[in-house]
């Protein structure tokens, strides 16, 4: 019980590392966009294009919004959320408690120069 449990929050942290590293590698391609709608377009692009190459992902099931920042404007914040429900560990074992089946994750990165 204890070796199912190990490689079932494995998945799911594993899954749950690739959404964040999604997200921020997704943040640093919008630093180079000159507009908010060009930066949108930018994260667009990279996760479509390499959404498929993180570890236990599927593309189709991602959500994703990228924005300027509400609460500063120097900031711009891509939000990714995954339905995690696809991954082999829900029927795994019933007996383990298990985390929710949406993953979300958020990178911030601040825009311009110094």
């Amino acid at each position: 019980m204890l070796l199912l449990g190990m490689i079932a929050y494995g998945i799911y942290f594993g899954a749950s590392h690739s959404v964040q590293q999604l997200a921020a590698d997704a943040a640093r391609i919008a630093m180079s966009g000159l507009s908010a709608a060009e930066r949108q377009a930018l994260v667009a692009d990279f996760i479509s294009r390499n959404g498929a190459g993180y570890a236990f992902v599927n593309p189709a099931k991602l959500v994703v919004d990228a924005r300027d920042s509400v609460a500063d404007g120097s900031q711009f914040v891509v939000s990714v959320t995954y339905d995690a429900s696809n991954l082999p560990i829900w029927g795994l074992f019933y007996g383990i408690a298990m985390p929710g089946k949406t993953i979300s994750r958020q990178s911030t990165i601040r825009l311009g120069g110094l």
